[in-house]
């Protein structure tokens, strides 16, 4: 950028504006639509990652983030750090099993720090999946009551965002069906206890 448009994006107190340019050309990176956000993201997460790699390794680097489909921020957010947790937890794989026969103290410590790692990852691609509506609560409350006539009579409660198939079945090509729960329905009981 020229010492000019550098100029134009300043204002009198010294804030920045973003630059109208960039306007979400580069959204699939990190979410966001001003460029400007989406470049700072994919450097945080490429000098985030150890050890020295090429244009090769960061475009794949950065095809895992697009892969990813970040549709905001929080989500590019999130993406880069399931990357480089990821990244974390494979290296001290990597290093646990290289000191595993000599230094069986630093084989296990790797190892740990190789297990916290893998547990980020996965409390990251939890809180994406909730952050994306994905990951919706159900809680099904059954009520049995045997009467005299030896009948079963069951009650379910559903309650959550169980009518939403589309969500639920998240990607699939055909929504599963929404089941309405039956309520009182009956099963007869014989005298040993085994329904008809």
């Amino acid at each position: 950028m020229t010492e000019d448009a550098e100029a134009k994006r300043k204002t009198e107190r010294g804030k920045i504006i973003p630059d109208p340019s960039l306007k979400g050309t580069m959204k699939a990176i990190a979410g966001a639509d001003h460029d400007e956000w989406n470049l700072r993201q994919a450097d945080l997460v490429l000098t985030a990652l150890p050890g020295k790699r090429d244009d090769e390794a960061n475009t794949g680097i950065l095809s895992g983030m697009v892969d990813m489909k970040p549709a905001d921020p929080i989500e590019g957010i999130l993406i880069g750090q399931i990357i480089a947790a990821n990244e974390a937890a494979l290296k001290m794989y990597r290093l646990a099993w290289l000191n595993s026969v000599e230094y069986f103290e630093a084989h296990t410590k790797y190892l740990q720090l190789a297990d916290k790692a893998s547990r980020t990852v996965a409390l990251l691609s939890e809180r994406l999946d909730q952050h994306r509506g994905r990951w919706q609560q159900q809680i099904i409350v059954k009520h049995v009551t045997v009467n005299a006539d030896h009948a079963v009579v069951t009650d379910q409660i559903v309650s959550g965002e169980a009518n939403n198939a589309a969500l639920l079945t998240s990607g699939t090509e055909k929504p599963m069906e929404s089941l309405e729960p039956s309520h009182n329905e009956v099963v007869p009981v014989t005298a040993e206890g085994q329904t008809k």
